[in-house]
């Protein structure tokens, strides 16, 4: 018997869902009365949409793409419609859906990579690491604006040229340095391979980009500028405060993020029978155990009964890492440092001025400071050896 069904297929914006301006793209599936809607996970300007046509409206290239998408869709629609018809199997809307879904394109967008990375990467990411990501999602979104016209492009669509013209594009943007651009550059990089793995996308766009950062010069301490800031009290319990932790970062080598999370179980007794710091690192999550040196020990001592690090159950009392370096920058000026000070830079200065000026080996200052590479390490090492020949520069002219 002959299969003869009344068959159409229609794309519509679902107002009711509509939020800021935007509604959700559908497709309608109807076969002899009978409807299916199929999400096709994008969500369109209201304004941009032509409701006759059902198609975007406009003449841009990003339009022609995504009414050639629709197109493609409907194809693929009609394909299975076709299929099911020619084999002479029941046709229904609901069966039209399936068999598309089962077979159909890959219609994944960047902000369908962005929001599987934030929500899926969230327990395994520290805090700062998301908001910096979330500052790379911005820069994307205005790119997209301003060079593209649009806010939103499938995976598909990415290719070379976007990532060199989106290198482009922050490399313009103001107070923005070639290693910043690279780090956003590179959290683009990670989504876009977590993509590729998933199949979502056929291939990796990121296969021939290569990225190059700068290398720049570790900002630390000298002796007598330490001693400087070790050398100065404060009335200001605020500036007292920072001072410690800066001087206890100093003679430890720990971060902020770790300092913040010191607490008494972490003071251990280490091999030598002495106080020990048994921790990992916050971004790394590397174990490191830290000898106490006696000016370390003694800052510890100090706040011990202190009110908030009682209350918070840490070693030190906590406060953001915005104001610690805001107040670092006063007691630059107090001390007369001409340094842009901040708090890793006291990491910096243990690794150069504390230790390896004191002939402690790489191969243990690298552990201390817990760096999976001695090569990381090796930085602070080439920065002492230019500073011991501009020592000996300056001692040549004295003859």
């Amino acid at each position: 018997m002959k299969n003869t069904n009344t068959f159409s297929i229609l794309f519509w914006l679902k107002l009711a869902n509509a939020k800021n301006g935007k509604a959700p793209l559908y497709a309608r599936i109807t076969v002899n009365g009978k409807r299916a809607e199929l999400s096709l996970k994008r969500k369109l300007l209201v304004s941009n949409w032509d409701a006759n046509k059902n198609r975007l409206k406009g003449l841009s290239d990003v339009t022609k793409i995504f009414n050639n998408y629709l197109e493609q869709v409907h194809s693929e629609l009609f394909e299975s419609y076709q299929e099911l018809k020619d084999k002479n199997q029941l046709v229904t809307a609901q069966l039209i859906k399936s068999s598309f879904l089962d077979n159909g394109i890959s219609n994944h967008a960047l902000s369908d990579i962005i929001d599987y990375h934030n929500e899926h990467m969230k327990s395994t990411l520290r805090w700062g690491t998301q908001k910096n990501y979330f500052t790379t999602h911005k820069y994307l979104y205005l790119f997209l604006k301003q060079k593209h016209k649009t806010t939103d492009m499938f995976l598909s669509q990415l290719s070379y040229k976007f990532i060199i013209d989106f290198e482009r594009y922050l490399r313009h943007q103001k107070s923005m340095g070639n290693n910043t651009v690279m780090k956003h550059i590179e959290r683009l990089r990670k989504m876009v391979s977590l993509a590729y793995k998933m199949e979502w996308i056929e291939k990796d766009p990121f296969i021939k980009f290569e990225a190059k950062y700068e290398r720049k010069e570790r900002t630390f301490l000298t002796t007598n500028e330490l001693q400087t800031i070790e050398d100065k009290q404060f009335d200001i319990p605020r500036l007292q405060l920072i001072k410690d932790l800066f001087v206890f970062s100093c003679y430890t080598g720990l971060s902020y993020g770790d300092v913040m999370g010191l607490t008494r179980d972490n003071l251990c007794i280490g091999i030598d029978g002495k106080q020990w710091i048994y921790s990992q690192r916050e971004k790394t999550s590397v174990p490191v155990k830290i000898p106490l040196l006696s000016k370390a020990l003694g800052i510890i001592a100090k706040y011990k009964t202190h009110p908030n690090s009682i209350n918070k159950e840490t070693l030190f009392p906590t406060i953001s890492n915005q104001k610690l370096n805001s107040y670092l920058k006063e007691i630059a000026d107090v001390c007369r440092i001409r340094k842009n000070l901040t708090f890793h830079i006291a990491r910096h200065t243990f690794a150069t001025t504390v230790t390896l000026s004191n002939g402690v080996p790489i191969e243990t200052v690298s552990k201390l400071l817990g760096h999976r590479k001695i090569t990381t390490t090796q930085i602070y090492a080439k920065v002492i050896e230019r500073k011991v020949s501009e020592d000996m520069e300056r001692l040549e002219k004295c003859f």
